[in-house]
This record gives C-alpha cells, sequence and structure tokens, in this order.
C-alpha cells in the first residue's frame, strides 16, 4: 500500500470486480442529474443563458410576498424594507463565492461544502439543514397553492395540500433537462401575472404608495426600530440557503473561457447571488400588497398571496377573470419552484444516506422521503406560524453559508491554508474537518439560545447577526489554529492528467471506472490502490469493505 499509483489518461479498465449491490442501478440513475458527483463537461450542452434562465424560474415561489407581507404587517413598512435590504446585502455577499465555485467547478453545494471546511462526513450536517430548508419551503408553498385551490375550486386544505403535493411527482422523477424546459417555458406567464397588477394601481391609483409608505404596523409606530429591523431580516435570512438550489442548476454552466466569459459571468451572478434582487423586489410587493388588502379587504387576509392578488386582479379586470387568474398564478409558481425543491431535496438526502450507509437507495425514494415531510407540515397548519419556524431556521442557514462562504473568500484566497481548488472524492478529504464543523456548531448552536431568549430578551433579536459574525470570526481562526491540516487526507490523487485544463475549467480527459465500467471525466475519479485502474467517485462512496480508496498520505 505504501507505492503511489500513478494512471495514464484514458486508462482502459481490467476486468471488473465485483461492484456493490445497487452500483448499476445507482450509476444509470445519477448519470441524468449526476447526484453526488461532478457534472462533465459532455453533459453540460445549455448556453450561461439558458443555465440562468433555467436556475432563476426556480424563485418564482410566492413565499416572498408571504414573508414580506408578515413583517410589515408586524413592523411597518420602513422597519420591513430596511430588513429586507439587510437579508438580500448579506445574501448577496455570501452567494457570490459559492455561485462561483458552482459554476466555475460543476459541483452542487453539498460537494464545495465538502472542501470548504467541514470534510467528506462532516458535510453531512449541512446537508440536512438544506434538505430542512427544501422541505420547510416546500410546505409553504404547498400551503399556498391549497389555499388557492380552496378559493378557486373549493378544496378543503387538507385534499388541497395533497394535491400540491403529489402533482409535482410525475415532473422532479426527471432532472436538469426536463427542468429547464419547464423553467423556460413557464417564466413569461408568471412574470406578466405577477408584475401587471402592481404596475396597475400604481399608475390608476398614486394613494396606493403614500399608505404603503406611511404604514405603522400593529407592533410599532411608523419609526425605525432596530429590533424590529433585525428580528425582520432574520426571517427573511432564512432563505439565504436558497444558493443551494440556485448552485444545483449553476452546476451544469459550460467552461468558462476567453469567448464566453462576458456572457458566463453575467449568468453566474444573475442566477447566483442576483437570485436575491427578485426575492427582495417581491418581499417588497408582499409589504405593498398587504397594505393595500388591509385597505381593501382586511387584515385577516393579507398574508395570503392568493388573496393579495385576488384584490390586486379585482382592481383591474371583469370580475370572472379575478380568481381564475389568481389561481393560475400560484399553481404555475408553486410548480416552479416545489419541482425545484423536491429535486434540490432529494440530492441532498441520498448525499447524506450515501455516505453514511455506503448505499445508494434510489433519489425517487427520497423525493418520497421529503413531500412527506413537507406535507406533514402542511397538514399542521405550519403557515399560521411561518415567521417562527423561519426566524428559527434563519440562525443554521446562516451559519453554514457564512462557513462556507468565508473558507472561499479568507481561507482560500486570502490566507491561502485551504486548497484553492475544490475536493470532494473519498479518500482525499479527513472524515472531519474541525475549521467549518467547530464555526458551524458554535455560530449555529449560540445564534439558537439567542433567538430562544436563552441570553437574554435584549439579544434575541440578534440572533441572525451572532450567527454570521461568529461563523465569519471562528472560519478564519480555526484555519490558522489548525495549521489547516485536516483539509486534505491526501494532495495526490494517482493521477497524472492535471485536474484543471489551460482555462482552468475542470478537465474533460475522460477515464474508465473499473467497477462500473463507466467513462467519468478527470474530477470525478481517483486511481485504485489495488488495481491499475481509476474509481470513479459514486463507487468509492458505495465500497463498504474500502478496498479501492486511496490511503492516507502523512
Amino acid at each position: 500500500m505504501s507505492a503511489e499509483p500513478r494512471l495514464a489518461a484514458v486508462a482502459e479498465p481490467e476486468p471488473a470486480p465485483q461492484a456493490a449491490p445497487g452500483t448499476d442501478q445507482a450509476v444509470k440513475e445519477t448519470l441524468e442529474d449526476y447526484t453526488l458527483r461532478f457534472a462533465p463537461r459532455s453533459y453540460r450542452r445549455w448556453t450561461p443563458m439558458v443555465v440562468a434562465t433555467t436556475a432563476l424560474g426556480g424563485i418564482a415561489y410566492m413565499a416572498d410576498f408571504s414573508i414580506g407581507a408578515g413583517i410589515g404587517l408586524a413592523h411597518g413598512t420602513g422597519n420591513a424594507l430596511l430588513a429586507i435590504g439587510v437579508a438580500a446585502a448579506v445574501i448577496f455577499v455570501t452567494g457570490f463565492p459559492l455561485a462561483y465555485y458552482g459554476a466555475r467547478y460543476n459541483i452542487d453545494l453539498d460537494l464545495i461544502t465538502r472542501g470548504s471546511g467541514f470534510g467528506y462526513f462532516g458535510s453531512v450536517l449541512t446537508s440536512v439543514i438544506f434538505a430542512s430548508f427544501t422541505f420547510i419551503f416546500f410546505a409553504l408553498e404547498g400551503s399556498i397553492m391549497a389555499q388557492g385551490l380552496k378559493l378557486g375550486l373549493g378544496l378543503p386544505l387538507w385534499l388541497g395540500y395533497l394535491v400540491s403535493t403529489l402533482m409535482v411527482i410525475p415532473l422532479v422523477i426527471y432532472g436538469m433537462t426536463a427542468l429547464s424546459k419547464l423553467q423556460v417555458w413557464t417564466t413569461p406567464v408568471w412574470l406578466l401575472l405577477m408584475v401587471g397588477p402592481l404596475v396597475y394601481l400604481v399608475v390608476t391609483d398614486p394613494g396606493t404608495v403614500d399608505r404603503f409608505l406611511a404604514y405603522a404596523g400593529t407592533d410599532g409606530d411608523g419609526g425605525i426600530d432596530t429590533a424590529s429591523v433585525l428580528l425582520g431580516a432574520g426571517v427573511c435570512l432564512s432563505l439565504i440557503a436558497q444558493i443551494g438550489e440556485q448552485i444545483d442548476y449553476l452546476r451544469f454552466m459550460p467552461p468558462k473561457t476567453e469567448a464566453n466569459k462576458r456572457s458566463w459571468w453575467a449568468a453566474v451572478v444573475m442566477a447566483g447571488p442576483g437570485w436575491v434582487v427578485l426575492g427582495a423586489l417581491k418581499q417588497a410587493i408582499g409589504v405593498f400588497l398587504a397594505v393595500y388588502i388591509i385597505a381593501e379587504v382586511g387584515a385577516s387576509a393579507a398574508p395570503e398571496p392568493i388573496q393579495q392578488f385576488k384584490g390586486a386582479f379585482d382592481a383591474m379586470m371583469p370580475s370572472w377573470l379575478v380568481v381564475p387568474l389568481a389561481v393560475v398564478l400560484v399553481v404555475i409558481s408553486q410548480i416552479k419552484i416545489n419541482v425545484t425543491n423536491a429535486y434540490s431535496g432529494s440530492l441532498a438526502w441520498t448525499n447524506s444516506f450515501t455516505r453514511v450507509t455506503r448505499r445508494y437507495p434510489g433519489r425517487m425514494v427520497f423525493v418520497l422521503v421529503n413531500l412527506g415531510f413537507a406535507l406533514a407540515l402542511m397538514e399542521a397548519d405550519m403557515f399560521s406560524f411561518l415567521n417562527s419556524i423561519l426566524g428559527f431556521y434563519s440562525n443554521c442557514a446562516i451559519a453554514w453559508v457564512v462557513t462556507v462562504a468565508t473558507d472561499i473568500g479568507i481561507n482560500k484566497y486570502v490566507l491561502k491554508l485551504s486548497p484553492h481548488a475544490p475536493e470532494f472524492r473519498r479518500g482525499m478529504l479527513y472524515a472531519v474537518n474541525p475549521v467549518g464543523v467547530v464555526a458551524f456548531v458554535a455560530a449555529s448552536g449560540l445564534s439558537i439560545a439567542m433567538y430562544f431568549h436563552g441570553l437574554g430578551d435584549t439579544l434575541q433579536p440578534y440572533s441572525p447577526v451572532a450567527a454570521a459574525v461568529i461563523a465569519f470570526v471562528l472560519t478564519p481562526l480555526m484555519a490558522v489554529l489548525t495549521k489547516g491540516r485536516y483539509y486534505l487526507r491526501r494532495t495526490d490523487d494517482g493521477i497524472p492528467e492535471p485536474l484543471l485544463d489551460e482555462d482552468g475549467n475542470p478537465s474533460a480527459v475522460a477515464y474508465a471506472c473499473h467497477v462500473c465500467r463507466q467513462q467519468f471525466e478527470r474530477p470525478d475519479v481517483a486511481a485504485c490502490p489495488a488495481h491499475d485502474a481509476v474509481v470513479c467517485s459514486l463507487c468509492l462512496s458505495t465500497d463498504k469493505v474500502g478496498d479501492h480508496v486511496l490511503p492516507g498520505t502523512v
């Protein structure tokens, strides 16, 4: 085992050893969406703008309108707009390095997290956090759709919850190919239905703008209050994990070259951290429509997007069109985001389960698991305590995203203690890297204690600030204290071909995995210590004995 295996490019496999049970099924299934692995250049056929449009289609959710309305109703328009702006700035800054790494190296956020401070098994923690994000927001969108189905078709809420859950299953079975078509074709209709009513109200009744700006909220006097701004920002920051869903699409970006660099960067910024610009705008529209609904109908219906748009449509078109159009808007929005929630959630659960058990059960299993959690939340009427759920969850999400973003921005580029190129393969990483794990656990633990008044009522609104600051400080501090020694278990994967090409993109040189006998590109394979051959990352993940895993080096 002491001899380092070295392999030539396009290696021919030896006779394949006995594969782990389920490996063939796993390989076939992951070749559509590249669960658990690098997305190869041969699969990435889309232009930067198609990828960006697909990624942005996933943020068509209606939750922003509810979130904005809830903050505005509680704290007033001034505090709500400041809270939305503060959260958007944090999300943009932290999302930029993550989006760049996902698009540049064609890996999802879990694979980025493994090599950015957490380790091979350490990032299971954050995979569960991300999976939780997907089913929480699936439940929120499903609740909104059920409200629309109740208004338009008279379905009881419990049945609407079930319908909104089951209808996405046929769509999410397929990977990026089907999702890209769905998002591109539905986006223009969605934009028209969302923006049209707002423009009409502002143009025809300027008084709506004055009422909107003057609204004081139920908990305030209309003045700016730091605690109110931070409480509102904490709710908005629950969306910080949305960058993970954006990266699930951005990983399919084509290679960045001199010829396409402008469109490549435009797509990465727009569909990566830029999603929050549209998200913040929707939250502000949610406040506007809520204030409008209060004046026209009453406060009880104001947080519900279906009621917000019903009221707006009612002002601009015949009554017979109002409810159908409002329902169409809600249904399109729910489908666009919840196929993404179900898809991304299934990837996160599959990632975690496969690493822990070394068995690939099939992504469809975890589509159903994710939908089951979401349905349970809907039936428990999560919509009635929405802000409490999001405020709590945001502490975990902030700690995770800030930790990874800081590792990329500070530890890789400034301190140079973290390897510049991301690593995700089993055998190349330590099981746990204390840099990210300690920073994440400390930041999320302390901020959650603050959120539940564990450190007093005065500090409670500052829990999201604490999560961000602690993660930002501890991540480089832990890297310095450990001298970066727990990032890589070994620096040589036994393959002489460079990992990156002359443009800095992942190499497209193909190798044959001698376990599953499929062709994979250079970043997705490592040398096998027992054979003169290579093994792909998925077969490494499902290797129960560890025969194919490279030994560590001192």
